[in-house]
């Protein structure tokens, strides 16, 4: 940063009459930040969180990188806490001036800023998606300049603001944009990110600052009394002996501070500036405390109807605890909740009530309404009204956190107890719907203190119900929602089948419930449910098959099961109505072996997710198309959608499920990793979710040792699934111990799987079921009756997409040929097998085939990757979209990151390929894209 980084010799210096400093030191932490403004110039992207207990000097650090950074244009803004409830205001503040050039975004990433804004009216828009427009802004803002955004007091930013701003840092890559926040915690946003934690001066250095203070040549007893009371705090240094007499400094009287925590320490040396000036002054100084925008107009008006004349502002100026910039800023956070302490109530209301009313109602409505919030002494209805109107216009911009806050003051100020009660329960399911199901459940606990009603009540234990859902506490959720679905019977017996299959699914997920409350008391108090509208949803006629299967055993739950998939996975399906259908019906698909309706209904809902923002539900999808990329043996394209997976993941700051990758490094044998995956699964989930999880890891582990020819160890962990019999899994737990029986001579356990499959295959037959059952049976046979069945197996795999069994099938074809002692037609067989098993990437299974071949005497090469295999997935992913005719800003649509980014993957795709267009992909690609 040229001149910029050279070294001062001490560390702050006041200026009269303003809080802006010169920073002197600190030279680690200049040199960081100059590292990431040189490596933004030099055309890259970087983020740091510098972060720091409050008065450690973090904002004079990012004041040092404004003022002495060159050759970069930078946009600023700051956390403030009283506007931690209203959506995206941080982030308008960082962007105002960029909002500009918004006409020149794509039209879904322009109309989603618009929105988050309130310039125009919209649907609210997802806040990923708005993520992806501000990556997209800030890269075209960059295009001219490199940028560098800087974000203070980061720990009081509006929610909204904060997840948006974090997922940008995560994506950045090529786009010469800087992120700077501070705080005085990383939060769980930012926790992943680069850190630079500032902490008090060296003592050197805090001997030189209290010098420059000019109290007077202190005594080295106190001087040193001083630095250790304040642990070399900048802010404490300056602040600790302000209003002291000589007698107290030179005394050491009034500096111990005891235990207390330095920044009450810092905050009462504020009070003891405040506290002197004349009540005008200090009325003044507490509009602008409890206005988070520090607007000069709303200030002067509010100033005015509270009585103080205009030439109070330029004693406040004199004070040095505010300044003007254009905006009214305080030396520091702390200088706010001094003035704030030091008030009385009645004098905050009527600070609110006066800014309320110089705010324009039709200009900022919703901050004119949070005033009046503010300002009133007790319940209020036309206040309340004022806030749920506010809690509408924050939802149309996707504010949920906003949206919650405004009903939740909305119902305290309600009169009426049973409305109240009802907007607090409103208030609540905003909470859950904003992912704070905490918050949630503490405003339903208050909700249900008001006056007594049926149907209150339901949605009460509805919402409690979806909240235990949400945090993975499948039985407690199970047991809740039947209770809500009694409820609700006599109100909205429609709604009641909805809450009865959540129920199920809880149970399914939970594995079974305990004492009295156990999966058949689900079951039995679901076959209660009211009956079903005509004509019956797919909803509908999912809750029956399910109970049917339950009760009535596969034979007659087969056909319902049948029809509901057909009506879920048909053109006219609602698949991607809601989530806890979508799951159950992935379920469903699997517990019928129909490879083709999973795929079908995944696609539909990774299309409707897309298209909604809804990221949740995207992820479900993406989950279950990676195992069908898997099972299909398609590694790469598995490998892509694990990717996009990973990355909405890390976005979304969700717990990772990695059922795909763990799927592809089982059929890999890639041993380390599976249990490195089975451990991430098992942290995943609370331990009253692992009735969900643990049968997928056990099925993966049988893969696993199946592959490695360990059959003792894939006989274990797969009969401890299929004892289970979870749904869903079928088709992974079967193929796998059916193998492990049969290579160990346990012949017993190969006729039960049959027999649990052939019931399935006699109800409701599919090409892969009836595939892996003419397996079984030729487990069972031997000579000719065996050979038909291999070769039965074969034919049925060969109609599926389930291209891994296929090749598996050709495998156990020719062991067994082997053995039979016919090596020539073994050899065929192993040969087949080895070479679909290497060009999947199945490892495991293809060194199996390969050593079987060795047997027979014939050999076969061990798989080499070409040039084209060492694209990284992201690149492969990228290649894939451009190949597919996708434009730059369509694939960063796709995988939340910049057209620019995605620019630059395609120059290093295009030097590892040997071409320099696009065009030309077709000509150094695989007909598969791979």
């Amino acid at each position: 940063m040229g001149d910029a980084r050279s070294t001062w010799s001490g560390d702050f210096r006041p200026v009269a009459g303003g809080s802006c400093t010169r920073l002197i030191g600190r030279r680690h932490e200049r040199e960081a930040l100059g590292a990431l403004v040189d490596a933004v110039r030099a055309g890259e992207s970087r983020a740091l969180v510098v972060s720091g207990e409050p008065g450690v000097g973090k904002t004079a650090l990012l004041d040092w990188l404004v003022d002495e950074t060159s050759g970069v244009r930078v946009v600023r803004a700051t956390g403030v806490q009283a506007e931690m409830d209203l959506p995206f205001a941080a982030l308008h503040q960082l962007l105002a001036p960029t909002l500009d050039r918004l006409d020149r975004l794509p039209a879904p990433q322009r109309d989603a800023l618009r929105t988050f804004f309130g310039i125009s009216p919209g649907k609210a828009p997802n806040r990923f998606f708005g993520g992806l427009a501000v990556l997209g802004l800030l890269a075209d803002v960059a295009e001219e300049q490199p940028l560098i955004c800087v974000i203070d007091d980061e720990q009081w930013l509006d929610r909204a603001s904060a997840q948006v701003l974090a997922f940008v840092a995560r994506r950045l890559e090529r786009e010469s944009v800087g992120l700077v926040f501070a705080t005085r915690r990383p939060s769980r946003d930012l926790a992943d990110l680069p850190q630079l934690v500032v902490e008090g001066l060296k003592d050197e250095d805090a001997r030189a600052l209290l010098d420059s203070v000019g109290t007077g040549p202190l005594d080295e007893r106190i001087r040193d009394q001083v630095i250790n009371e304040t642990r070399g705090n900048p802010l404490a240094l300056l602040e600790l002996l302000h209003g002291m007499s000589p007698a107290e400094i030179a005394g050491g009287l009034g500096i111990q501070g005891g235990a207390r925590p330095l920044s009450k320490k810092i905050e009462e040396s504020f009070r003891r500036r405040i506290d002197p000036l004349p009540a005008e002054l200090r009325r003044l100084l507490l509009l602008a405390a409890v206005d988070p925008v520090g607007d000069l107009t709303v200030l002067s008006r509010a100033s005015a109807l509270l009585g103080v004349p205009c030439e109070t502002m330029t004693a406040a100026l004199e004070t040095g605890l505010i300044e003007v910039s254009p905006h009214v800023r305080f030396r520091h956070p702390l200088v706010r909740s001094a003035l704030t302490s030091s008030s009385s109530p009645q004098e905050i209301r009527d600070a609110h009530r006066a800014l309320a009313e110089a705010t324009d109602p039709q200009q900022d409505p919703d901050r004119r309404a949070w005033h009046r919030a503010l300002a009133a002494t007790g319940p209020d209805e036309d206040v309340a009204e004022e806030l749920e109107g506010s809690a509408d216009r924050a939802l149309a911009r996707g504010g949920l956190t906003a949206t919650a806050a405004f009903l939740e003051h909305a119902a305290i100020l309600t009169p009426d107890p049973a409305r109240r009660a009802q907007r607090m329960l409103t208030a609540a399911c905003a909470k859950l719907d904003a992912d704070a199901p905490l918050d949630a459940l503490r405003l339903l606990e208050v909700a249900e203190a008001g006056p007594a009603d049926a149907l209150r009540t339901a949605q009460a234990e509805h919402l409690r119900g979806r909240i235990a859902l949400e945090q993975q506490r499948m039985p407690e959720a199970a047991r809740i929602l039947l209770g809500a679905a009694r409820l609700r019977e006599p109100f909205d017996p429609a709604l009641t089948r909805e809450i009865y299959l959540e129920a199920l699914v809880s149970a399914v997920m939970g594995d079974a419930l305990d004492g009295a409350n156990s999966f058949s008391a689900v079951v039995e108090a679901a076959r209660n449910a009211p009956a079903a509208p005509e004509p019956p949803r797919a909803v509908d006629v999912l809750l029956d098959a399910w109970l049917a299967r339950a009760t009535k055993g596969y034979a007659v739950a087969g056909p319902m099961l049948a029809e509901a998939l057909r009506m879920i996975s048909g053109p006219d399906g609602d698949a991607g109505r809601r989530l806890v259908s979508g799951r159950a019906a992935v379920v469903l698909a699997m517990e019928l072996w129909d490879a083709e309706a999973s795929f079908t209904i995944a696609t539909l809902q990774d299309r409707v997710a897309r298209g909604t923002g809804a990221l949740g539900q995207l992820r479900v999808a993406l989950n279950v198309l990676g195992l069908g990329q898997v099972l299909a043996g398609e590694f790469a394209s598995a490998r892509e959608v694990i990717a996009e997976y990973c990355i909405l993941t890390e976005a979304t700051g969700n717990p990772y499920f990695p059922f795909p990758e763990m799927m592809l490094m089982a059929w890999r044998g890639q041993e380390t990793r599976v249990r490195e995956l089975a451990e991430v699964s098992r942290r995943a989930v609370p331990d009253q979710g692992n009735g969900a999880v643990m049968p997928f890891v056990g099925c993966m582990n049988a893969i696993l040792h199946n592959g490695l020819g360990r059959h003792g160890e894939a006989l274990v962990a797969a009969r401890k699934v299929f004892e289970q019999d979870p749904c869903g899994l079928g088709p992974f737990v079967v193929p796998e111990l059916a193998e492990a029986a049969a290579r160990t001579g346990d012949r017993g356990t190969v006729d039960h799987v049959l027999e649990w499959l052939s019931e399935r295959t006699r109800t409701a037959p599919t090409d892969w079921s009836r595939g892996i059952e003419a397996r079984l049976r030729a487990f069972l046979a031997q000579g000719s009756d065996a050979e038909g069945f291999y070769q039965e197996s074969i034919e049925l795999l060969g109609r599926t997409r389930i291209r891994v069994e296929l090749a598996r099938a050709h495998l156990l074809y020719g062991e067994w040929l082997r053995r039979e002692k016919r090596r020539a037609d073994a050899r065929e067989q192993l040969s087949t097998a080895h070479d679909m098993l290497a060009a999947m990437g199945a490892d495991a299974y293809a060194n199996r085939a390969r050593r079987e071949l060795l047997a027979t005497g014939a050999t076969a090469r061990k798989r080499t990757d070409d040039s084209r295999k060492e694209l990284t997935p992201q690149e492969a992913q990228i290649t894939r979209l451009a190949r597919a005719g996708l434009s730059n800003a369509e694939i960063g649509a796709r995988l939340f990151i910049s057209a620019r980014t995605v620019q630059y993957h395609l120059r290093k795709v295009f030097l590892k390929l040997g071409i320099s267009a696009r065009g030309q992909l077709d000509a150094v690609l695989p007909d598969d894209g791979n």
